[in-house]
């Protein structure tokens, strides 16, 4: 059994002496915002934590500012860091799967406020330019010297993949939260329409994310300078994992069989397909250096759970899904014992690199394991 408890940790906040966060990876992160987002479903709701998953998610709620939740939380105390565009919208599927483990309305509607100022703030504009455009309802974000990605690795003051713009996933996670929010809004007796109407303009206009040269998705569209990002990368995989999904089933198909030929190895999803120059299969060297390629190759072990999701979801064979997870199982044995690794080098024989234990990919794993069960 993957040791997930060991990322659970007391987060002494003002008023409430027994709130709990989850650290990102050991041996030298912290809590992040986004980090406890993605790996909290499986590192608590899979494995039956209920009580401390509502812990976390109440937590969390009292520091959401102008529609957006820290990323990171300073281990002196301090003023949290508000600089990701994403750990906001992940904190809506961390809530959905709460909701859809335990039914706690009572929750979800002491939550849905906050859920809706998440929302508005949004539709409004936040920091960094994070916005919806009108003329589509997608989600536009980003601005000159700030990461605000997953992708978020820096050397110095550049930063090595902007993705300004309307980024893959950002766009599906923002639509994954809007129709979380019509379901959640009857829960709370609010009303569902205004969100179910804002998602059906988000559907609409995803077909500017089709790339019918690749036969899958743009990485970012409206990038400043660059206009649509054709760079294969894994983030698109979310359109089709994340329980609402934008593409039709043809396009879905299209996209893990893509990812499964160009991005896929034992270990996870390569940050950047092979065969482009920014590409590097191996994680070593300076810090600069590994920072420079942290995003350019590199292979993240998280990204095996949305991968045997979407695979799931599209051929719905559990026993073939399951077998993207076996080499996982043996992992536990080669770095963090009893635990998985970060990161992995992009070319054979994936050494495991980073953190020897990781909470999103310990949590990721368990809860695409779990999926494929009978």
């Amino acid at each position: 059994m993957l040791n997930a408890n060991q990322f659970i940790v007391k987060r002494d906040l003002p008023g409430d002496p027994d709130a709990r966060s989850i650290i990102a990876g050991y041996h030298w992160f912290g809590d992040w915002g986004r980090d406890t987002m993605i790996a909290l479903p499986g590192l608590l709701i899979t494995t039956g934590h209920f009580d401390i998953a509502r812990t976390v998610l109440l937590a969390f709620a009292r520091y959401v500012d102008r529609g957006m939740l820290p990323n990171n939380f300073p281990d002196a105390g301090g003023t949290p860091e508000y600089n990701t565009v994403d750990a906001a919208l992940w904190y809506f599927e961390a809530v959905r799967q709460y909701f859809a483990a335990t039914h706690d309305t009572q929750t979800v509607a002491k939550l849905f406020p906050v859920l809706s100022e998440i929302i508005d703030a949004h539709i409004k504009g936040t920091r960094y330019n994070i916005h919806v455009d009108e003329s589509d309802g997608l989600l536009y974000a980003g601005e000159e010297g700030v990461q605000l990605t997953w992708m978020d690795a820096r050397v110095g003051s550049k930063v090595i993949t902007p993705r300004i713009g309307k980024p893959i996933e950002i766009n599906a996670l923002w639509y994954n939260a809007l129709r979380t929010m019509a379901t959640f809004a009857p829960v709370a007796g609010k009303a569902a329409e205004p969100f179910r109407k804002l998602a059906d303009k988000v559907k609409a206009s995803f077909s500017k994310f089709w790339d019918e040269t690749q036969d899958c998705c743009y990485d970012v569209i409206e990038a400043p300078g660059i206009g649509n990002d054709a760079s294969l990368r894994p983030n698109q995989i979310f359109a089709v994992s994340l329980p609402e999904s934008p593409l039709s089933a043809d396009q879905q198909k299209s996209v893990v069989d893509v990812c499964a030929r160009r991005l896929l190895t034992s270990h996870g999803l390569r940050s950047l397909a092979t065969g482009v120059s920014e590409y590097d299969g191996h994680y070593g060297g300076s810090p600069q250096h590994r920072d420079g390629i942290y995003h350019q190759g590199t292979v993240w072990g998280w990204l095996i759970g949305p991968f045997v999701l979407a695979h799931l979801r599209v051929y719905k064979n559990p026993e073939m899904a399951r077998r993207f997870l076996e080499p996982m199982g043996k992992q536990i044995t080669t770095a963090g014992l009893g635990t998985l690794s970060e990161i992995f080098d992009g070319d054979a024989p994936f050494h495991p690199r980073g953190c020897i234990a990781q909470a999103w990919t310990v949590g990721e794993v368990l809860r695409s394991w779990r999926a494929t069960l009978p």
